[in-house]
């Protein structure tokens, strides 16, 4: 369907839309940390946070032009399906409204959604430079961790700095997994440790797990082991198709935070790890 349609398709590959149900676990997840009750807020923070993912997807790729046109000329601006001052002025544009959007929820959400801000712009200008890009990822998710908690209007808690905490530690791994996509390889297996932060964190946290912590954190776990038993056994294997596994695998991250604090939304985030599949077979996740 989305083939007869040449210029959405494009726009939602530039946007790596298939991440954006990570993106609203993320929201969801912290939102229920912090104990957030106002709804009204939440809907802002989820489209506030859409605007600044899927327009610093496009800042990503119109920094990557120069490096896009030389070694991945399948890519939009390269291929010619879109020029790259059109991906500029999307990508600032949704960048300005997200940071409107959020502004919104509150003096503190608007404070940390501009560091947050910052930290996309940053990642998306250096990461082909540095091999601290990573670590400018993680900052990326952590502070929406916390701008979604301070959208809450509360006082951020320690619980959702930890839980903020591990998932920056498991997209630290994952992106330096990510980093080899490009060349069939052994992985290093050192990034597969902070994948496993969320699980310690989880457990260090809950001090009374129910059935349903249990069951989210065991699926978590399972599914990290099914798209990492070729690394760790060392052999060769497409890290491009185990990055889009552990990247939907973000959802069952978040699930696994919050079960026990609120039952109601284990359907919602199910929903949202097999949208993220769906969306996974229709748009690239990388």
């Amino acid at each position: 369907m989305l083939a007869a349609f040449p210029k959405l398709r494009t726009l939602l590959v530039l946007g790596r839309i298939s991440n954006l149900p990570t993106v609203w676990s993320n929201c969801l997840a912290a939102w229920l940390l912090n104990g957030g009750q106002s709804w009204n807020n939440f809907y802002l923070l989820c489209i506030g946070a859409t605007f600044l993912y899927v327009g610093g997807m496009f800042l990503n790729d119109a920094f990557d032009a120069e490096f896009d046109r030389q070694f991945r000329k399948e890519r939009p601006i390269p291929s010619g399906q879109i020029t790259t001052r059109s991906v500029w002025l999307i990508g600032i544009t949704l960048l300005l409204l997200g940071w409107l959007l959020l502004s919104l929820a509150g003096k503190s959400a608007a404070i940390i959604s501009s560091l947050l801000v910052g930290a996309i712009i940053l990642y998306d200008a250096v990461h082909k430079r540095t091999i601290f890009a990573p670590l400018l990822m993680a900052a990326c998710r952590f502070l929406l961790y916390v701008v979604a908690a301070s959208a809450t209007m509360r006082a951020v808690n320690d619980v959702v700095v930890w839980h903020g905490l591990a998932l920056a530690a498991y997209i630290t791994g994952l992106s330096y997994l990510a980093r080899g996509e490009s060349w069939q390889g052994i992985a290093s297996r050192w990034p597969l440790l902070l994948l496993l932060a969320p699980l310690a964190v989880t457990v260090m946290i809950i001090s009374h797990r129910d059935a349903i912590s249990w069951i989210a954190s065991a699926i978590l776990l399972a599914w990290m082991l099914w798209y990492l038993r070729g690394m760790v056994d060392r052999v060769v294997q497409p890290i491009g198709k185990s990055v889009a596994g552990l990247l939907a695998g973000i959802v069952l991250v978040d699930w696994a935070a919050v079960p026990r604090m609120a039952d109601e939304f284990n359907l919602v985030f199910i929903g949202l790890f097999v949208l993220a599949l769906i969306l996974q077979r229709k748009i690239p996740a990388t």
